[in-house]
């Protein structure tokens, strides 16, 4: 045999000669390195599940602020030895006319403005993203109008999950989608939907309880 290490791992346990020094010995352990792909395995495959969508709609009311509740209790869970986090990767949202999603979203008279955002604390207004840790994601619809009609529309968003590396953890039982209007629109009240694409991931007791502190 050559004066060299010649010891090899092609499983979990390893029973495999070795000859370092000129003196041959069997090494009967776990192979070191096949330990290590086997944790990192099982941290992979418990920290994260296929991603999976969620959906949720508010209504308009007028200039009135309106709210509605999304449930997390299936994915969110607050275990006393490890927990159930979800992480919203990406977010989608879309306007369409509250009576009929066909109809065209019409203001002549003034400038509007329809804002919603997502929170992990319910609200009785709509809030600054800057200064209100609850804000997960925010946007707005700007309609533009010279007096007799509409000129132009503009969808924008002022924060999203996917602009951040690891998108947003959410250790809430629930959300809130929250909009309010600037003005009522010649079309009427529109529906605000929104889609997220999440994933669940494991985590101890005490990281969890603390994020879970930080968003209500």
């Amino acid at each position: 045999m050559p004066r060299e290490l010649a010891w090899k791992c092609p499983s979990r346990y390893s029973a495999n000669w070795a000859v370092h020094g000129g003196r041959p010995r069997q090494i009967k352990r776990i192979c070191p390195v096949r330990r290590f792909i086997d944790r990192l395995v099982a941290v992979e495959t418990m920290a994260k599940s296929d991603s999976f969508f969620i959906r949720a709609e508010v209504d308009t009311n007028g200039t009135t602020f309106a709210q509605s509740e999304i449930d997390l209790g299936s994915f969110v869970n607050l275990g006393v030895s490890k927990s159930t986090l979800l992480r919203i990767h990406r977010l989608a949202c879309n306007y369409l006319d509250a009576a009929d999603p066909d109809d065209a979203i019409n203001e002549t008279a003034t400038n509007s403005k329809v804002g919603w955002q997502l929170t992990t604390q319910s609200k009785t207004a709509i809030v600054y993203p800057g200064s209100d840790k609850s804000v997960v994601s925010c946007g707005g619809l700007d309609i533009f109008a010279d007096g007799t009609r509409t000129i132009f529309v503009n969808d924008a968003t002022g924060v999203n999950p996917q602009e951040w590396t690891n998108g947003t953890l959410i250790g809430v039982d629930s959300l809130f989608l929250g909009c309010e209007m600037s003005n009522s629109l010649d079309s009427g009240d529109l529906t605000i939907g929104i889609v997220l694409e999440c994933t669940l991931e494991t985590a101890t007791q005490a990281s969890s309880t603390a994020l879970a502190l930080s968003q209500q």
